[in-house]
């Protein structure tokens, strides 16, 4: 559990659910851990206290990640803090679900702005730490890229511009040695599922009826997919798309 000793790890919006799982994770494999919220301190504090009580690295960092200031920034800390750059975990996501009679132009750039265009300022700061070598950047996607639900015309399109944009900078960056892969969770058990009501509704039926493995996702399952794809085990990887779904497609 030592593969990504001497790796420093960026996760935004790690705080709690899939971030916080996956910071864990990428700290018992080794890696240093910045961890990244944008409002929710107490729960960095809470990742980070986890992780350093394990043995690991971590600190808290906030930024929006739809605001270059605040990515730049992030990334700064982090090298003042562990020395350099050498994973992103492009997490970051927020959501809402409405009739398409109802979306707003906020709510479409709200969503559009830190689940799209976060990633893209994530990236191109990344390229200025990542070493010689290298890095892996892993975007959190969803199912509903591909397998898309009523309400969700705006979230649904956000992921499927996430998932078009590993393709094009995993081209894009090869020459660099820097691989792109994203990992498309889907109905996972998170604060944020509890605090939208999907959990315990009939909406978690549906999704557990549609799921060959019979329950909903807990982000322990994700967080292992990460971890590989940070490793040097899935260097032959890259603009990859992997379901971590109990088989729900």
């Amino acid at each position: 559990m030592n593969e990504l000793t001497g790796k420093v790890a960026i996760v935004t919006g790690a705080s709690k659910g899939i971030g916080a799982a996956i910071a864990k994770s990428l700290a018992a494999a080794g890696a240093a851990v910045a961890v990244n919220y944008s409002s929710s301190r107490d729960g960095a504090d809470r990742t980070v206290a986890e992780i350093v009580a394990g043995g690991g690295r971590a600190f808290a960092v906030q930024g929006d990640v739809a605001k270059s200031a605040d990515v730049q920034r992030v990334f700064s800390e982090t090298k003042s803090a562990f020395g350099g750059v050498d994973v992103v975990v492009n997490n970051a996501g927020v959501f809402q679900f409405d009739p398409v009679e109802a979306v707003s132009e906020n709510e479409f750039h709200r969503q559009f702005n830190t689940n799209v265009l976060g990633p893209i300022l994530t990236t191109q700061e990344a390229l200025k730490y990542f070493p010689a070598s290298g890095g892996s950047i892993i975007n959190i996607s969803s199912v509903v890229s591909t397998n898309p639900i009523p309400n969700a015309s705006v979230y649904a399109s956000t992921k499927g511009a996430l998932d078009t944009l590993t393709e094009v900078l995993a081209k894009e960056l090869a020459s660099r040695h820097v691989r792109v892969n994203t990992v498309a969770p889907g109905g996972t058990e998170t604060e944020g599922a509890h605090t939208a009501g999907f959990i315990g509704s009939a909406f978690e039926d549906s999704i557990v009826s549609q799921t060959p493995l019979g329950r909903i996702g807990q982000p322990g399952d994700i967080s292992p997919v990460v971890v590989f794809l940070a490793s040097d085990a899935s260097s032959w990887l890259t603009g990859e798309y992997i379901r971590a779904s109990g088989g729900l497609h």
